[in-house]
C-alpha cells in the first residue's frame, strides 16, 4: 500500500497517514523507548527469567504421564503394524531385480509413453549399480505401508471436514500445525510411545504425509460444481452414493494430487525416520556415512534417495493428471521382458550387491573432495567468514557486537552508532519528504535494527512490532493473533533461542527472496533460461530434506554457514517459481494498455507486471518462509543453534517436555509469518480486484 503524499504545511496532514505509516511511527517509537530506556531498565531489553513460567518441565510432566498411560495399547499397535511391514520387506527382498524395474518402467510407459519409460529405467538402473539395492528395497517396504495408512487417515480427515462443516476450521488449524511443526519434535513422544526401531518411522511417515492428503480432498470435493452436486441430488441417491459416485470421482484430479504429495512426503522423512530407526535402509546409510565424514558414499546414497524421488514423483504426478493413456500391450510386453529375463537367469542370476559399480566413484570422490578442501581450505574459509563475519554475524548480534578489530579490523563505538543511526535518520528524511513515508521511516527501524542485531532485539519491540504488521496486514484481530501467540513463547522461557531460530530463517529468507526473486524475474523475461532453470527446479524440490547438508558439508565442513546454505538451497524454489508464474501471468490487455500509452519495457515491469504479480509473489515468500522453518531443524545436525538444536537435544535425550515445547514455539514462529503475510496478500487481491 503506497503512503499518499504528504503536505509538510497542511495543519490536517496527520489525517492523511496510511496506517502503515501509523505502524511505523508506533514501532520507531517503541524501538527508541528501548534503546534509551535500556540501560536503567535492563528488563525491557533482556526478559526477566523470573517472569517466565515452567512450561518445557510442565508439558513434560504432562504428557509423559499420557503417554506412560496409553504405552502399553500403542506397543500392541506398533507390534501389529510390524507385520505388514515385513510382510512387505519379504515381498521387496524376494521380488527378483529384473522383475522390479520392467514393472516399473512399465508403469512410467502406460502413464507417460517412452520419456517417463526411459526415465524409470535410467533411475532404477542408477539404483542397481550404486550398490544400495537392498537397502532401497527395505526403504520401499517402508513407503509401501507409510502411503496406504497416510492415505487413508488424510482421505477420512478430508471427506469429515467435507461432511461436517462446524470441524472444518478446526481441522484446517491441525493441519496447519502438523505442517508447521518439525518433524522432529513429535519423533519424540512416538519415540517414548513405540521405542526404537522401523516402525516408529513407518508412524512417523504417516503422520507427516497424511495433511497434504487432508487438505487436496477438502479442496477437490470443495471444487465440484454446484450443477454436478445438484444433479446427484435429484437422481434420488443416499448422501454416501453422492459422495462415492459422484463427487469424489469428480474431484479425482484434485485427490490424486493429494497421492502425489503424500508419497514424495512419506519418502522425504526417509531420513529423518532412520535417526530414531535404525532400520537397514537407504536412510539410514545416509546417516551413518555422514556421521563417519565419508561424504563420497553419503552423497552417492543421498543420489540414490534422489533418484527414488524423480521416479516416483513423475510417475505419480502423471497418473494424477487426466491424460489418454498409452498402449497396454506395450507395458505388458515391457513387464513380460522383466519376468522372461529373471525366469532365464533364475540359477544365475546375478545379486544387487554385485552391481556396485559406483562405490569406487564415490571412494574417488571422497578423496578427491578431501584433495579440494586441503589445496583451496584458505579460499574456502575466506568466503565462509566474509559471508558470516559481514553478512550473518551484524544480522544475528547486531553492529555494535560484530564489527571487532578481529573481524572488520576496527572496534565499534558508540559514536559510530550514532553516526549511523543520524545517517540513517536523514536518509528517511529525504524518503519521506518525496512522499514515500512509510518507506522513510522503515528504513530508520532497519537501521535499529541492524545496530541491534536480531538475536538481541528487546521483547517489547518485537511483540509491537509484530502486531503492527498485523494490524496492517489483516486488522485488529491479526494483530491480536501475532502478540499473542509470541508473548506465549516470550513466557515460556525460550526467547532468546527463538529469536536465534528467527535470526538464521530470516537471513536465508531474505537472501532467498533477492537471489530467487532476481532469477525468477529473468525466468520470466527469458523463456531461454526458464527452460534451463526449470529442470534444476524440479530436482531440489524432490530431493529430500537431508540431501542437503551433504553437499554443503563436503565443502564447508560442519557450522552455522553450512546450515544457512543449506536452508537457502531448499527454500529458493518458491520464490523463483512464483515470482516468475506472478509476473508472466499479467493480463495481456494491461500489457497493451500500458505499451500503447508509451510505456517503456522497465516501466511496464515495475509499474504493471510487478503490482499484478505482487499477490502471487507475496504467496511464493510464504511459502519460502515455510520451506525455511522446516529446513531449520534439520540443519541443526550440521552447526545450528536455537530451537532447532533444542528440538534435537531433545529427541537425543527423550525429554518429550523440552521436544514439545521447542517444537512448538518453532510453529508459533512459522504460523505468525504465514498469517501475516498471508494478510498482505489478500490486501493486494482485493485492491487489485481479484
Amino acid at each position: 500500500m503506497s503512503a499518499p503524499e504528504i503536505s509538510l504545511t497542511d495543519s490536517a496532514a496527520p489525517r492523511s497517514l496510511t496506517p502503515g505509516t501509523w505502524a511505523a511511527i508506533v514501532v520507531l517509537a517503541t524501538g527508541a523507548l528501548c534503546m534509551l530506556l535500556g540501560p536503567s531498565m535492563p528488563w525491557l531489553v533482556q526478559y526477566p527469567g523470573a517472569w517466565t513460567i515452567p512450561a518445557t518441565e510442565w508439558i513434560g510432566t504432562g504428557l509423559g504421564g499420557f503417554l506412560e498411560l496409553i504405552k502399553p495399547v500403542m506397543r500392541v499397535f506398533s507390534a501389529t503394524l510390524g507385520y505388514p511391514m515385513d510382510w512387505a520387506n519379504v515381498f521387496f527382498s524376494w521380488l527378483p531385480w529384473p522383475v522390479f524395474i520392467a514393472a516399473v518402467t512399465a508403469l512410467g510407459w502406460f502413464v507417460g509413453g517412452w520419456s517417463l519409460a526411459i526415465l524409470s529405467l535410467s533411475g532404477l538402473g542408477f539404483v542397481l549399480i550404486s550398490g544400495y539395492w537392498v537397502e532401497s528395497m527395505n526403504t520401499l517396504s517402508l513407503v509401501a505401508v507409510s502411503v496406504p495408512l497416510a492415505l487413508a487417515l488424510g482421505g477420512a480427515i478430508g471427506l469429515l471436514a467435507n461432511e461436517v462443516p462446524r470441524v472444518k476450521s478446526a481441522i484446517q488449524t491441525v493441519m496447519d500445525v502438523m505442517q508447521t511443526v518439525p518433524t522432529f519434535a513429535y519423533l519424540t513422544p512416538l519415540l517414548l510411545l513405540f521405542g526404537f526401531g522401523p516402525v516408529v518411522g513407518l508412524i512417523a511417515s504417516a503422520i507427516y504425509a497424511a495433511p497434504p492428503m487432508a487438505r487436496n480432498v477438502m479442496l477437490g470435493l470443495e471444487r465440484v460444481e454446484s450443477d454436478i452436486k445438484e444433479a446427484a441430488i435429484m437422481s434420488g441417491g443416499t448422501r454416501a452414493q453422492q459422495l462415492f459416485l459422484i463427487e469424489i470421482p469428480s474431484a479425482k484430479t484434485q485427490i490424486m494430487v493429494g497421492v502425489n504429495q503424500c508419497i514424495m512426503a512419506a519418502l522425504s522423512m526417509v531420513i529423518i525416520a532412520a535417526v530414531i530407526g535404525g532400520f537397514n535402509d537407504i536412510g539410514w546409510e545416509v546417516l551413518l556415512t555422514m556421521r563417519k565424514a565419508q561424504f563420497g558414499p553419503a552423497l552417492l546414497a543421498g543420489l540414490v534417495i534422489v533418484a527414488f524421488a524423480i521416479v516416483i514423483d513423475r510417475i505419480s504426478g502423471q497418473m494424477a493428471q487426466e491424460r489418454q493413456r498409452y498402449d497396454l500391450r506395450v507395458a505388458v510386453a515391457i513387464f513380460g521382458i522383466g519376468i522372461l529375463v529373471a525366469l532365464v537367469l533364475y540359477s544365475s542370476l546375478p545379486s544387487p550387491s554385485e552391481f556396485a559399480l559406483l562405490t569406487p566413484t564415490a571412494q574417488w570422490l571422497d578423496e578427491g573432495l578431501s584433495t579440494f578442501t586441503r589445496e583451496n581450505g584458505l579460499a574456502l574459509d575466506g568466503f565462509k567468514n566474509t559471508v558470516m563475519f559481514y553478512g550473518l554475524l551484524p544480522i544475528k548480534i547486531g553492529l555494535d557486537g560484530a564489527v571487532l578489530p578481529f573481524t572488520w579490523g576496527f572496534q565499534w563505538t558508540g559514536a559510530m552508532s550514532l553516526w549511523f543511526l543520524g545517517a540513517a535518520a536523514a536518509l528517511g528524511a529525504l524518503v519521506a519528504l518525496s512522499g514515500r513515508v512509510t518507506l522513510g521511516l522503515m528504513l530508520l527501524i532497519f537501521a535499529g535494527m541492524l545496530e541491534t542485531g536480531i538475536a538481541q532485539l528487546p521483547w517489547p519491540f518485537v511483540l509491537i512490532g509484530a502486531g503492527a504488521i498485523g494490524w496492517v496486514a489483516g486488522g485488529v484481530r491479526l494483530a491480536r493473533f501475532a502478540v499473542l501467540m509470541l508473548a506465549a513463547v516470550l513466557i515460556s522461557g525460550l526467547w532468546d533461542r527463538a529469536l536465534l531460530s528467527l535470526y538464521l530463517s530470516g537471513a536465508a529468507v531474505l537472501t532467498c527472496t533477492v537471489v530467487g526473486g532476481g532469477i525468477g524475474l529473468a525466468c520470466a523475461l527469458s523463456p531461454m533460461l526458464w527452460r534451463v532453470m526449470r529442470p534444476v527446479c524440479d530436482m531440489l524440490q524432490t530431493i529430500p530434506l537431508f540431501v542437503f547438508l551433504i553437499p554443503v558439508m563436503m565443502v564447508f565442513q560442519i557450522g552455522e554457514f553450512s546450515a544457512f546454505l543449506a536452508i537457502c538451497m531448499y527454500a529458493i524454489v518458491p520464490m523463483i517459481r512464483y515470482t516468475r508464474q506472478g509476473l508472466i501471468d499479467t493480463p495481456e490487455e494491461l500489457i497493451e494498455a500500458a505499451i500503447s500509452s508509451g510505456a517503456t519495457t522497465w516501466q511496464t515491469l515495475v509499474q504493471v507486471r510487478a503490482p499484478y504479480a505482487a499477490p502471487t509473489i507475496l504467496l511464493g515468500l510464504n511459502q519460502t518462509i515455510l520451506y525455511a522453518f522446516a529446513m531449520l531443524v534439520i540443519a541443526a545436525l550440521i552447526g545450528t543453534t536455537g530451537l532447532g538444536q533444542s528440538i534435537f537435544l531433545a529427541l537425543g535425550q527423550a525429554d518429550v517436555g523440552l521436544g514439545i515445547a521447542a517444537g512448538a514455539a518453532m510453529a508459533i514462529l512459522a504460523l505468525v509469518a504465514d498469517r501475516l503475510v498471508q494478510g498482505f496478500a489478500a490486501e493486494r487481491r482485493k485492491a487489485l480486484g481479484l
